[in-house]
């Protein structure tokens, strides 16, 4: 737990989300120092406890309290006997029982059970000043939340944003919607997708998370490196985890296709899955010297790394188990830094680059024009210098976060029964 709220200004919101805090997760903590600097009262609610040795500078700002829900049911037998025994005896649960094993019926497996005993425990512990609650993610954290708030009745609503959208059923998808009082998704393609399932018209919302422009230094002047220096070779960079959905297998095939002459450097911030199998790849393909893996990293040596970077590049892809991403935030985090984009034609990503304007784009899975893209701006540093200014351009013209920040307050605020 964190420290209690001040007196007066007891949470009436709680927020939930898988895991808190998180480095992956850039834009949830954004959005939670944004509403606290609103002076919405809420508590934060996670699923599972931090994995991540480091945090991020605005983990340390946000003062509201933090519950952990038990992660795994046998862990923690006496809680979530307690939860569930409560949740016999509370009205809501004849509104809880046949939703759950409708889900259920669908959906066989562990991991409903455990959101059945996580909704419990919530349902006891909430206290009794909440009045609404909200989710990041539409999968699993949705299904605590939803199974909670028929417990208690009390609203709900969510913020989709990728995995979550392209990975839950319809059913699931369409049910959740339609109990919730309302929901937001960060880009068009997510919006198309939940708008198609959605029981009205204005159920769900597109709300771009954007990116907090005070927390960024104002971009660097950088040497016109072209690649013909050894000894001051073009540097690119690359951030996220390592996981199919990236497409960093890509980039280093595509780099390896690089002509001879041309020098160059890589850093990959993130830790992940595909790691070590993504490192066995750069040494198989004779790049393992010319690439840094620098592990996951908090976001001021995030930003640090931009800086020093001449390129930014992310050639994300759809998985095979459907997920993809949504507008990746360290896109516009290499945007505040003035770098040019090359990145693929996909997903959310579109929304932000303009082929041409703010970077070059290619086809997901194309290697030979991933790899034509990094050679051509590797060479041409007057033209990486135009792109960066105009992605820099779009972002504080288009993609700063306040409006979205006041839109999302005003939606809680609403649902709370708090005062504008």
């Amino acid at each position: 737990m964190s420290a209690s709220p001040r007196p007066g200004n007891e949470p009436r919101i709680a927020i939930a989300m898988k895991g808190y805090p998180r480095l992956s997760e850039t834009f949830i903590a954004q959005e939670l120092l944004g509403l606290q600097q609103r002076g919405l009262p809420f508590a934060i609610w996670s699923l599972r406890r931090p994995t991540d040795v480091a945090r991020h500078l605005m983990h340390n700002q946000i003062t509201a309290p933090v519950s952990y829900l038990p992660e795994y049911l046998h862990e923690e037998p006496v809680r979530v006997l307690r939860g569930v025994l409560r949740a016999l005896l509370r009205p809501g649960f004849a509104r809880l029982l046949p939703a759950f094993l409708r889900d259920l019926a669908r959906d066989a497996t562990r991991n409903r059970l455990r959101r059945f005993g996580q909704a419990c425990v919530m349902g006891r512990e909430l206290p009794a000043e909440i009045t609404h609650l909200h989710v990041h993610y539409l999968h699993t954290p949705a299904s605590v939340i939803r199974y909670a708030a028929l417990l208690r009745g009390l609203s709900w609503s969510f913020s989709a944003h990728a995995k979550d959208i392209w990975t839950t059923p319809d059913w699931e998808k369409r049910e959740k919607i339609a109990g919730a009082q309302w929901g937001v998704t960060c880009t068009q393609d997510g919006h198309r997708e939940l708008e198609r399932l959605a029981d009205r018209a204005d159920k769900v919302n597109l709300v771009y998370h954007g990116l907090d422009l005070e927390r960024f230094p104002a971009p660097p002047l950088r040497p016109a490196r072209d690649g013909t220096d050894a000894a001051d070779p073009v540097r690119f960079v690359t951030v996220g985890r390592a996981v199919e959905k990236k497409g960093f297998d890509d980039l280093l095939a595509a780099l390896a296709k690089l002509p001879s002459g041309l020098h160059w450097r890589l850093t990959h911030i993130g830790g992940g899955e595909r790691l070590k199998a993504l490192q066995a790849q750069a040494e198989t393909l004779d790049l393992a010297e010319r690439v840094t893996w620098a592990g996951p990293k908090a976001q001021g040596e995030v930003i640090a790394a931009l800086r020093a970077a001449d390129l930014f590049v992310l050639p994300s892809r759809q998985a095979g188990d459907g997920d993809r991403d949504g507008l990746p935030n360290v896109v516009m985090e290499a945007a505040s830094q003035s770098l040019p984009i090359v990145a693929t034609d996909f997903a959310g990503i579109p929304e932000f680059v303009r082929e041409g304007i703010e970077g070059v784009l290619v086809a997901p899975g194309d290697v030979d024009a991933l790899a034509a893209a990094l050679a051509d701006l590797a060479r041409a540093p007057d033209r990486r210098e135009s792109l960066g200014r105009s992605a820099h351009q779009r972002l504080t013209d288009t993609f700063a976060a306040a409006a979205g920040l006041d839109a999302i307050a005003a939606r809680l605020r609403a649902s709370a029964g708090l005062a504008p």
